[in-house]
């Protein structure tokens, strides 16, 4: 609304009006996606018959999974509203790309009262650290342009000079950190993410990189009998038309069975039966499905299993079907029947690990057999365990049994993030911005839930990316430079982490608030947001679209883009800034536009999406040659966006591996023998070699104690005896943030509290009701949190939202905020996956001060004196 910023219409922006503006936009605004009938006066007279009103597309940036097309009426520099997609008609066929309450709220958090204005730095700071122990304490005292640069310049050249380039630690960021990489490179951390351990080069199974477009088409939903949502709660973590394309699937008369620890907002949309598994035991679970398909299959009295797919289209299911030259004389089927360790993986087994009933494993195996339309479907988060390095395997073991691969209604493969509910190659891609490439000359990588950890204790396992060998090096870190991103409060181990800044040398983030990059660095730079920004960008989102944003007002106070850094510094630096940009904004989103594709007709190849004529480039005072697209540059600017046109039944369907299934030997898949690798020698070696656990990953799918899971909530698992953590706790999505990204915004603050979620029965034992303030804690951190008592999580379990910012208290130690990875420490076991759901807890109620709703918090305005 314009009334979150008056004192910016003119430009002249001073601190009281900014925070008076913020103040009077959040309370005369409704919930986030209303409009308000009431104006300020500045409100009312920016909108005045003389001004000019204009709809902008304005960039809704953050990685939230979806991309939707984003609004913002200006009114002479302005921001009155923002609406969402309405270029066209709704329908299933074209749908509208709608905005969630998270990009609806994007005003408040572009103009929010708590931007950073002006550089600053640490009151007792001094080049070569101060007084290292006040970051994250110290006050903040405001400095000029001229004197932030000079003093990160001076300490790159210091630390360069007198240290090397791996004395720099530095990830996510593409215009100070190419100056790094030209000064001679940086050490970087590594982290399996999202995607957990489908970053475990799942090609070498015959899995397209890290799963994704491994399913079906949205128009295939429909036509399945049963979809299976494993660890995927797309009506939460996949805002926009997702949800919509699965419910019409229901409609049509499609069953659903969702699997994972808590009944979802899905299951409860979509009327799902629930299978209960407990966080980080899906593999005993999918191991105790395969031993009763096996068990109970009759190839003529009761077909479960498709012995035409698996010896056809796959390796390693049995002894009649290894690879040649396996290095190991066992197969899957064997080791599920317990030929190998005298353990046959019955449900009864499983249960003991993965909590589920024996009759629901039974039940699900059975529906799942051959000869029924079923679209297994998962998310990442059962991937993002300690010691899921087998999941991605397993996952595809289980449908390639029953035959669910490469079929109409049925597929076996991801359905997450851009994905969810329509796989498939993307139809429209974006272009590039021509700007040189500057590649980092280091190739050493800190893996992410260890990083803290390495540089604390100055050794680190330099396993590369993907090399197959343990090696122990020496680290010696001065320097940490955040450019972009929240990598430090997304990293595991924060306690650690903030030891870790306490102890280098420097540390300076780019940043447009305090977050914790911010909040524990020694010089801030304030940054712009995409709305402030020169020029323009695209952002793509599913395979359909593409959003072309412009810039929506002026730079805040004295908030300098990314790229002016980059150039100031490189001045610094002795380096010319036109060796890494070689023209402006304005060129940079024109090449973007000149080099968008859009897939033709055929369905395979790709032309340029947007027409361009000389005239246009004339206008625009750039580079470039006439081209013919689908749609004039005009068009794709005023709508902001291209959406390719979909009808049931066009050429542009996707049913994935429909051509290898058809014709394996014509059509091979990425793995070695060309087929699905159920027995993979490649995946046991990379796992087992790379030097952070026992050596016990087999070629196939194994069941591996995890390092930190459910079994070490004991202290002897056999006798059941409980052990000091004897919670498992994991971390869901939210849709208060977007990862980390929002949650500094009052609205949604008020929206979607941030609580510790605890099962009735596990509340009940501890004496602790709805509201009550909680202390959660392990040997890592301690935080508090809200209770939210339902009883939709299974037992033993707490579920704590991903993403808030750490606030600790420094006289207790504990994590006011809540921060899930104050909690999920430095434990490490396989490929070092980033084990986010499935690590130990204890929790009571809290004894002291009780928390405050997150929406009463003051927000971190930083008070420069």
């Amino acid at each position: 609304m314009g009334n979150f910023i008056n004192g910016i219409i003119d430009k002249k922006i001073n601190r009281r009006n900014f925070l008076k503006a913020s103040a009077v936009g959040a309370a005369s605004l409704a919930l986030p996606g209303c409009s308000s009938n009431t104006l300020t006066k500045a409100g009312a007279d920016a909108s005045s018959a003389n001004s000019e009103e204009k709809w902008i597309t304005a960039a809704c940036w953050h990685n939230c999974g979806g991309r939707c097309l984003n609004k913002a009426l200006v009114v002479d520099g302005v921001v009155l509203r923002q609406k969402t997609d309405d270029t066209h008609p709704d329908s299933l066929q074209y749908p509208q790309q709608r905005g969630c309450l998270r990009g609806r709220s994007q005003r408040q958090q572009v103009f929010g009262a708590d931007r950073l204005k002006y550089p600053m730095k640490r009151k007792h700071w001094e080049p070569g650290g101060g007084d290292k122990s006040l970051r994250g304490k110290d006050e903040w005292v405001r400095i000029s342009w001229e004197e932030a640069l000079d003093a990160v310049a001076g300490e790159i050249t210091r630390i360069y000079d007198k240290f090397g380039p791996t004395s720099v630690l530095a990830r996510k960021g593409n215009a100070t950190l190419k100056l790094l990489r030209k000064k001679g490179g940086y050490i970087t951390i590594w982290d399996s993410n999202s995607e957990g351990t489908y970053n475990l080069d799942v090609k070498k199974l015959g899995i397209p990189d890290q799963g994704y477009d491994s399913a079906n088409d949205r128009f295939d939903l429909k036509n399945a009998e049963t979809i299976v949502l494993y660890g995927s709660n797309p009506a939460m973590t996949s805002a926009g038309s997702p949800s919509w394309y699965f419910m019409e699937a229901k409609k049509a008369g499609t069953e659903f069975i969702c699997v994972g620890p808590a009944y979802t907002n899905s299951a409860a949309v979509f009327d799902a039966k629930w299978i209960h598994v407990r966080p980080g035991t899906d593999t005993a679970f999918l191991l105790a499905v395969a031993y009763t398909m096996i068990t109970e299959d009759d190839p003529i009295k009761n077909p479960i299993i498709d012995w035409d797919f698996l010896n056809r289209c796959t390796v390693g299911f049995d002894a009649e079907h290894m690879p040649a030259g396996a290095k190991l004389n066992e197969n899957f089927k064997d080791y599920v029947l317990g030929k190998y360790d005298n353990q046959p993986k019955t449900p009864e087994w499983a249960t003991e690990i993965c909590g589920t009933p024996v009759e629901d494993i039974q039940w699900y195996a059975r529906k799942i057999r051959k000869g029924r339309k079923v679209s297994l479907l998962h998310g990442f988060a059962p991937a993002r365990n300690r010691n899921a390095e087998n999941f991605p395997q397993l996952f595809l073991t289980i449908g390639a049994m029953g035959g669910h691969i490469g079929k109409p209604g049925e597929a076996t493969g991801q359905s997450a993030h851009t994905n969810a509910a329509n796989s498939g190659p993307s139809l429209v891609k974006p272009g590039s911005d021509g700007l040189p490439s500057i590649p980092n000359p280091i190739n050493e990588y800190l893996m992410a839930p260890v990083a803290w950890k390495s540089v604390l204790e100055g050794k680190y396992n330099s396993v590369g990316q993907w090399e197959f060998s343990k090696n122990i090096k020496d680290l010696d870190i001065h320097m940490i430079y955040w450019e972009d991103g929240a990598r430090f409060q997304t990293t595991p181990d924060l306690m650690g982490g903030i030891e870790a800044h306490r102890k280098v040398d420097f540390v300076v983030a780019n940043a447009q608030f305090l977050k914790t990059e911010a909040k524990y660095a020694d010089i801030v730079l304030p940054v712009t947001t995409p709305w402030e920004n020169a020029g323009g960008g695209l952002l793509d989102g599913n395979r359909e679209i593409l959003i072309a944003y412009s810039q929506v007002t002026e730079p805040l106070y004295e908030a300098k883009s990314d790229i002016w850094i980059g150039k100031e510094l490189a001045k610094r630096l002795g380096f010319d800034p036109k060796d890494f940009w070689p023209f402006d904004e304005k060129q940079m989103f024109f090449n973007q536009i000149a080099s968008s594709k859009v897939m033709l007709e055929d369905a395979k190849s790709y032309g340029p999406l947007v027409t361009i004529t000389d005239a246009d480039i004339k206008e625009w005072g750039v580079k470039g040659k006439p081209q013919q697209g689908k749609i004039v540059l005009k068009e794709f600017l005023d709508k902001g966006i291209y959406q390719f046109k979909r009808t049931e039944g066009d050429q542009y369907g996707f049913i994935c591996y429909k051509d290898f299934v058809k014709d394996p030997e014509n059509n091979k898949l990425s793995s070695a023998s060309g087929k699905f690798e159920i027995y993979c020698d490649a995946k046991a070696d990379l796992v087992n070699n790379m030097g952070f656990g026992p050596a016990e990953f087999k070629p196939y799918a194994n069941y591996t104690v995890p390092v930190e899971g459910y079994e070490t909530t004991f202290d002897n698992f056999k006798s059941k005896t409980k052990g000091e953590y004897p919670y498992l706790i994991y971390n869901p999505h939210y849709f208060r943030r977007s990862h980390t990204v929002f949650d500094n915004v009052p609205w949604l603050r008020e929206a979607w509290t941030q609580p510790i979620f605890i099962s009735a029965s596990d509340a009940a034992e501890k004496g602790i009701k709805d509201g009550d303030t909680v202390l959660i804690w392990n040997k890592h951190g301690k935080v508090l949190r809200n209770a939210s008592v339902v009883e939709t999580l299974v037992p033993g379990v707490l579920a704590l939202p991903h993403g808030a910012w750490i606030d600790i208290d420094e006289a207790t130690g504990i994590d006011v905020g809540g921060a899930d990875n104050v909690l999920c420490g430095p434990t490490v076991s396989g490929i070092a996956v980033s084990g986010y759901n499935n690590y130990n807890c204890n929790f009571k109620k809290y004894e002291g001060k009780p928390l405050i709703p997150d929406c009463n918090k003051p927000q971190r305005i930083v008070d420069l004196k």
